[in-house]
């Protein structure tokens, strides 16, 4: 059996790290196993989906390099979940129902005051012909339902273990509006199915979606004469820092927002997303390779785990610091700094987000106000300033001529000229910086004149 799994997002908004929780996990599972990892579009919610939220789902997968191998959008699909109602309803699993939405509400307010689950009472499977006619006379359109089996459902969880629930504890769910357009329940069946999914791997939230759903499977199934339930895995929700859950609209932590406003690096979210919520230590992995080759769904953990903002920072300094000049060159060009791989070795090492370069690069090229604290020792070590060209020795020629000259050490040297130079308490080593700052603004600086 070749797996085939899928990420199956609704383009109703900006995906955020709770989506790509999914999307990864499955990606993973699908290169570990030598599968295939399918993107499904689920677009029939046509009031809410938006061909920019389509497009901007696509652009974030692959700015993460999440690649896909198969592509379906279910808007395409329509015919053939009308072909899946027919084959339910001639098989007596799905049933009209003509309650209004209002009704329904006063139902479940009914049940809820009673202390008892909201469960629908199955009051249309009731209705005689007559009934039915009557409704339909004055104007109602039925919504269907499908009609669950009173028998035990349970399956292996792959994360979550052995799970059970009985047909008479949950509700029918409704399959099919008003309006004939199918919903979630139906499309993501018909679809698993006909595409050959063999693993589901989702959200705690879907638990008795799969419940329901393995029942749907099993009756599309003896419909049709084709097809298998597939395997069930259910991962914890990401909760955040202060462990409330996350929104899908809750644009801090969207994808689009990480990479756009944040400066986080792709490597470094997908680094810390697959080790959150699992046993394995959060560290920074150098390819996706890497990630695929430490990977075991079976390592990922049932406790809720919670999104660190600083953890990501951190690993996302830790990828910065290990790319190699080629990887950033034209990163670096498109914000204004045509640098050179030594201007890159020199400030990587002080980096957390790309854009930190900039600050650097105003340092090396552009003037600077400098920060005097002793006129006469910055003086002195002007005269001491040797001549061009320089190399990263030059630095430590220059401060050991200084502090025989003036008796400076330690901080009451280096302090002084780093504050002069660069206008800085802290920054990158300046054996590497000073030569790109060169000997001509140096001395400008030296002598407390912006250069």
């Amino acid at each position: 059996m070749t797996v085939a799994v899928r990420f199956a997002p609704s383009p109703t908004g900006l995906l955020h790290i709770g989506n790509l929780r999914a999307a990864l996990t499955n990606w993973l599972f699908a290169r570990k196993e030598g599968g295939t990892f399918l993107y499904r579009l689920d677009d029939t919610d046509e009031e809410r989906s938006r061909p920019e939220y389509a497009e901007a789902i696509e652009e974030d997968l692959r700015w993460l390099g999440l690649t896909w191998d198969r592509f379906a959008r279910e808007s395409d699909r329509y015919g053939r979940y009308a072909e899946a109602v027919e084959a339910l309803k001639k098989a007596g699993r799905l049933y009209p129902c003509y309650e209004t939405a209002e009704e329904l509400g006063l139902k479940r307010k009914a049940l809820l005051a009673q202390h008892r689950p909201p469960l629908y009472d199955r009051a249309a499977l009731k209705l005689t012909d007559a009934d039915r006619a009557r409704l339909e006379a004055e104007g109602r359109k039925p919504h269907w339902r499908f009609k669950l089996e009173h028998a035990d459902i349970g399956w292996d969880d792959l994360i979550q273990g052995k799970k059970h629930f009985h047909g008479r504890d949950l509700s029918d769910p409704v399959l099919l509006r008003e309006d004939g357009r199918p919903l979630y329940t139906l499309t993501s069946v018909v679809d698993d199915l006909d595409l050959d999914i063999t693993h589901i791997i989702r959200g705690e939230d879907h638990v008795t979606n799969t419940a329901v759903q393995i029942q749907l499977f099993e009756a599309l199934m003896a419909a049709e004469g084709r097809g298998a339930v597939p395997t069930f895995a259910h991962f914890p929700l990401i909760a955040d820092s202060g462990g409330q859950g996350l929104s899908k609209r809750l644009g801090s932590l969207s994808l689009r927002s990480l990479r756009e406003e944040e400066g986080i690096e792709p490597l470094a979210l997908l680094s810390y997303m697959a080790a959150l919520g699992t046993s394995d230590a959060i560290v920074a992995r150098a390819s996706h390779e890497e990630l695929v080759a430490h990977f075991d769904l079976s390592h990922m953990g049932r406790g809720t785990p919670k999104f660190d903002p600083d953890e990501l920072l951190r690993l996302n300094a830790q990828v910065l610091h290990a790319l190699p000049f080629d990887a950033v060159r034209n990163r670096l060009a498109a914000l204004g700094m045509a640098a050179d791989e030594a201007f890159w070795l020199a400030v990587r090492p002080n980096l957390g987000k790309l854009t930190d370069a900039r600050d650097w690069w105003e340092v090396t090229h552009d003037p600077v106000v400098p920060l005097v604290d002793d006129a006469g020792f910055l003086a002195k070590a002007a005269e001491l300033l040797p001549p061009e060209p320089w190399g990263p020795e030059t630095w430590g020629q220059w401060t050991e001529a200084v502090k025989a000259a003036t008796g400076a050490k330690g901080k009451a040297l280096f302090l002084p000229l780093r504050r002069a130079l660069t206008a800085r308490d802290h920054g990158p080593e300046l054996k590497t910086l000073l030569p790109l700052v060169g000997r001509e603004r140096a001395l400008a600086r030296l002598s407390g004149q912006t250069a």
